[in-house]
């Protein structure tokens, strides 16, 4: 469900289009959030040091009120390990299910989770045609956009720590968006 889901979203430019095909890109970033999904963690060398660190990636599956467990989620969120709380990594939705409020029933469901209330950072592909919409549903839980890189805009939240909200903007700052 979740390479589906992620499959469409890439065609259309909601992640990275390059997940579409079977590139060996694709093929090993499916292998690692396979990984991350049957133990809840990514292995990854951290950028600053060089080690190589576990990163917890807590993951959940999302069914409207209208459906249960029985019949297969819509939706689903993975959150990201960060110092002193979570970024929103990688969220989708069911094409059919976009608009009339799924998107933000998706979201409410997201951040009530205990790695949602502590999210300080969301990421959204700036060719996504669901971007702005997106960008609306985030000022409603209290995100501010922090900036654009090539590929990515950037929104942190307003309770998050300052060090983090200064780290996310001093990132985005170094890196020039195309436009």
């Amino acid at each position: 469900m979740l390479r589906t889901l992620i499959r469409e979203a890439a065609a259309e430019g909601s992640f990275d289009r390059g997940l579409a095909a079977d590139t060996p890109a694709a093929i090993e970033f499916f292998a690692r959030l396979k990984r991350a999904l049957v133990c809840g963690y990514f292995v990854e060398e951290d950028p600053k040091t060089g080690r190589v660190e576990s990163v917890a990636v807590p993951g959940y599956v999302f069914w409207p009120d209208d459906r249960n467990s029985s019949t297969l989620p819509v939706g689903f969120g993975l959150f990201r390990a960060l110092e002193g709380g979570y970024e929103l990594w990688l969220a989708g939705l069911e094409f059919g299910r976009r608009g009339g409020g799924h998107g933000r029933a998706l979201l409410d469901a997201l951040f009530d989770t205990p790695p949602g209330k502590k999210t300080w950072v969301v990421r959204i592909p700036r060719g996504s045609r669901y971007g702005a919409m997106v960008q609306h549903l985030l000022k409603s839980y209290g995100f501010d956009h922090a900036g654009d890189t090539v590929h990515l805009r950037w929104f942190v939240r307003q309770s998050a720590p300052t060090h983090i909200a200064a780290s996310v903007r001093n990132a985005v700052g170094t890196q020039a968006p195309m436009n």
